[in-house]
């Protein structure tokens, strides 16, 4: 029988983590509300997939009113990450929001195992403990108190919340519908939410310049359609607890990045934590690796 997962499942992630930090770096370029960005960010991704769609199986798929109802509930999460996610930022610093979203898979490993019965070791616990510590590292050095700062740590943890219900839908239906079909109706459902808060704040949706628009089409490209899309595809493989370990290294890659195209100073917290992060996601995908070696190699034995 012919397998359907990714040749080079970790290879996939890489790309997917990577394209997903270049966002932070394109950010800094725009003075847009990151609302609109976020709703055209979805909806150009949605155009930009639908040639891939294989429409034909739509017919085919066996899925129940109950997994549509799965689907569209992973969209509705999508639009509110981003929503609480970028507003977050308006009221707390870019470090506490780190540190918050970095909690993604720890709801994550909680919420598989009481949906897919996934099984935790202690050496995966302690794998993740470590790269959480090395975040916290990474944005101790930025810290900062404000009296607003509590209402966006409170809306980060709400869209930390979201992205985690998102990532265990997406799991949860990725063996009943394809990777491209299912992008497209996530991003529009999500992109639609942003539609309508923008909407009733009464944002424009039209009045910006030719460098605006090129930023919404990059930012559909990289980091959703080559981010994104990536990490929905690898759901059915790889499984929303890996991933999500592998995305606490996007900080790490956005500081790299922001070094080499920002002119950025990496600090001791940064490369401390930085090192910190790598070495604990390094150590759990090793200890997966291990894991499936061992487990393959006991089946060949039978």
């Amino acid at each position: 029988m012919k397998s359907n997962k990714p040749s080079y499942p970790y290879i996939l992630l890489f790309i997917s983590i990577l394209s997903i930090s270049i966002s932070s770096i394109m950010i800094k370029f725009s003075n847009t509300p990151t609302s609109v960005a976020g709703m055209y960010r979805l909806f150009a991704s949605v155009i930009l997939l639908l040639p891939f769609v294989s429409w034909k199986k739509l017919r085919c798929l066996e899925m129940s009113k109950k997994d549509w109802s799965i689907v569209f509930l992973a969209g509705l999460f999508l639009g509110l990450h981003f929503l609480f996610w970028m507003e977050s930022l308006v009221y707390t610093s870019v470090a506490s929001s780190m540190v918050i979203l970095s909690l993604q898979p720890l709801f994550v490993m909680i919420g598989s195992y009481f949906i897919f019965r996934e099984q935790v070791n202690v050496v995966n616990i302690l794998c993740l403990v470590i790269a959480l510590l090395g975040s916290i590292v990474i944005a101790w050095g930025d810290f900062g108190v404000s009296r607003v700062a509590l209402i966006g740590d409170g809306l980060s943890l709400l869209g930390t919340v979201f992205v985690s219900a998102y990532m265990l839908a997406g799991q949860k239906v990725s063996h009943k519908i394809g990777a491209s079909l299912y992008s497209v109706i996530v991003f529009f459902l999500g992109g639609s939410v942003l539609l309508i808060y923008n909407l009733s704040n009464h944002f424009s949706l039209i009045d910006y310049n030719s460098s605006d628009w090129i930023y919404f089409f990059l930012l559909a490209l990289i980091p959703t359609i080559l981010g994104q899309s990536i990490i929905n595809m690898l759901l059915k493989s790889l499984g929303a607890t890996t991933i999500s370990v592998g995305i606490i290294g996007e900080p790490v890659l956005a500081i790299i990045l922001a070094y080499l195209f920002l002119g950025e100073t990496i600090t001791s917290f940064q490369f401390i934590g930085g090192m910190m992060t790598l070495l604990g996601m390094g150590m759990y995908f090793w200890v997966k690796a291990f894991n499936y070696t061992t487990v393959k190699y006991q089946n060949q034995s039978r």
